[in-house]
């Protein structure tokens, strides 16, 4: 008879969330401080190492699934879990490069406000994968997913009415508006990304009720 894993899966998802909730408050930390964006290096060298933490758990994830012949779930939805986990913390740190790349002289209000959503997604998500080894009987673990989701639709809502206000009362600098766009359009990438990791947790919760 094949054996169980020896690897948790379990705990490297959690892993993987307290990694994007910690690039999370890196990007937090660069949107409340914002001075310049040639001040900004030692953000993204903190950015890049948290990022490179995770890549390690997702190889780690990675390299088990291959080996193991018998998984705690579906090898597809380990693989979907672990890609899309990765992902929001890529996300993170390429949305603190822009700011770099594009020199960004100030920071944008609504690219503020983006911040703290990704920040509130992430610590949500987060508190829902320490629940995610026992979602058959926990009491919290849907409430939580559908507050992930919600803050996605406030992401959804902010993007529309911020671009509006990029091309209605900023526009006279046409690469502003640009960049701007750009960079907003990538924070609310990331909340469609954090959304999905909760939408592939519920599926997988629905598959092996």
């Amino acid at each position: 008879m094949p054996k169980k894993s020896k690897f948790d899966y379990f705990d490297a998802f959690i892993k993987q969330a307290e990694i994007a909730c910690k690039e999370a408050d890196v990007l937090i930390d660069a949107v409340e401080n914002f001075t310049s964006a040639s001040e900004l290096e030692p953000v993204l060298k903190r950015a890049h190492d948290i990022e490179n933490e995770g890549d390690e758990v997702n190889h780690a994830i990675m390299g088990n699934i291959a080996i193991d012949f018998v998984t705690p779930i579906d090898r597809e939805d380990l693989l979907a879990l672990a890609q899309n986990m990765d992902n929001v913390t890529d996300s993170i740190e390429d949305i603190l490069q822009r700011f770099y790349m594009y020199d960004v002289h100030f920071m944008n209000d609504d690219a503020k406000a983006m911040a703290h959503l990704i920040q509130k997604s992430a610590v949500a998500l987060c508190t829902a994968m320490r629940d995610f080894r026992n979602f058959k009987k926990s009491k919290k673990f849907h409430s939580l997913i559908m507050e992930v989701n919600d803050y996605e639709e406030q992401a959804d809502v902010l993007y529309v009415q911020s671009i509006r206000r990029l091309y209605t009362q900023d526009n006279d600098n046409a690469v502003r508006v640009e960049v701007w766009s750009r960079i907003l359009d990538r924070m609310e990438r990331c909340c469609d990304q954090l959304e999905h990791a909760g939408d592939i947790m519920s599926t997988i919760m629905v598959k092996n009720l």
